[in-house]
């Protein structure tokens, strides 16, 4: 397996506005004639960082990359307003138009594997295969089991202080409780909140719990645009059916897809890999590669997952726009 590409610049970005509210900022890297491939952030609210565009070998690929909105250098940051999975679908379509792509390849991992399973589900004829990661897809199951109960038999000193913001008597619905508290009007209230939020999250994302990823959480700004569009998105089911994503996951087993799943991924369980494998046809599609990876957690940033994620990118070199 190869390593990340060195770091690379951005051939080109900018600000494309996709409702009367929102404006999506987005970057163009790689080869302008090569095979496109889109990106999708984790959170959601997490933003793209630069290290993101280093999956994709430069000579080959065209990779486009965005914040969704709220995040990251989208305008206005941290807001909930039309901000729903259908609403992000949109503006995925809104800029492969925009940038005149006719087809590409689909990238995502945690909260970006959910968007891409979303878009390709509602957009299959766009899609020339896809990559995910870390797999979630928004089920009630998948949301109580990391921040009610669950992931804290595993990490108790971490949910302590995560629980303990919340008064006893709304314990029995964190994601409800820390929601009312990260859209309400006292500040600092917020930004507390946030901080919880995202410090429990960031904590219990690498298989060893990695003090200098968890300082991400000591920028104000980022913590509360992923901890405010995080829980917006919960609370509301991701405004999908329950199990909509699998269930419909028929929709796209034609298309090549490439899953890498950490085997200790407390974030988002192996369990909800192995059953989109399955709605996918399992072992008898050809189509699908499942790849759990044995000694890692949740984090595209441990080592093995990304040596995973440039191995599937490379592969896919053989599909053609």
């Amino acid at each position: 397996m190869a390593p990340v590409y060195p770091a690379f610049a951005v051939n080109k970005s900018g600000h494309l506005p996709v409702s009367n509210t929102h404006a999506i900022y987005y970057e163009d890297c790689g080869l302008s004639t090569g095979t496109p491939i889109i990106y999708l952030h984790g959170g959601p609210g997490g933003g793209i960082e630069d290290s993101d565009r280093q999956y994709f070998d430069p000579s080959h690929y065209r990779s486009i990359l965005f914040d969704q909105r709220g995040s990251g250098k989208s305008t206005p940051h941290a807001c909930l307003e039309d901000n729903t999975t259908w609403h992000l679908v949109s503006d995925i379509e809104a800029l492969r138009e925009h940038l005149k792509i006719e087809k590409w390849i689909v990238f995502g991992g945690s909260w970006g594997s959910t968007l891409a399973l979303a878009y390709s589900q509602k957009h299959p004829e766009r899609c020339l295969g896809l990559i995910l990661r870390g797999i979630f897809t928004l089920r009630r199951e998948e949301l109580e089991w990391f921040y009610q109960k669950g992931a804290d038999m595993l990490f108790p000193d971490f949910f302590e202080p995560y629980r303990a913001i919340i008064p006893v008597e709304e314990r029995g619905d964190m994601m409800k409780a820390y929601y009312k508290r990260l859209t309400g009007d006292n500040e600092e209230e917020r930004l507390k909140c946030a901080s919880a939020w995202s410090t429990w999250e960031t904590a219990t994302s690498k298989l060893v719990v990695d003090p200098e990823y968890i300082k991400k959480v000591d920028d104000p700004k980022w913590a509360l645009a992923f901890a405010r569009i995080e829980s917006h998105f919960f609370v509301n089911g991701g405004w999908m059916r329950d199990g909509q994503l699998i269930e419909e996951a028929h929709k796209i087993k034609h298309l090549p897809i490439i899953i890498v799943q950490g085997r200790y991924d407390v974030v988002c369980p192996a369990k909800t890999s192995w059953d989109l494998y399955q709605s996918l046809g399992g072992k008898d599609n050809k189509n699908v590669e499942y790849i759990i990876l044995d000694d890692v957690g949740h984090s595209a940033h441990e080592k093995k997952v990304e040596l995973a994620l440039v191995d599937a990118a490379d592969k896919f070199k053989a599909l053609k726009a």
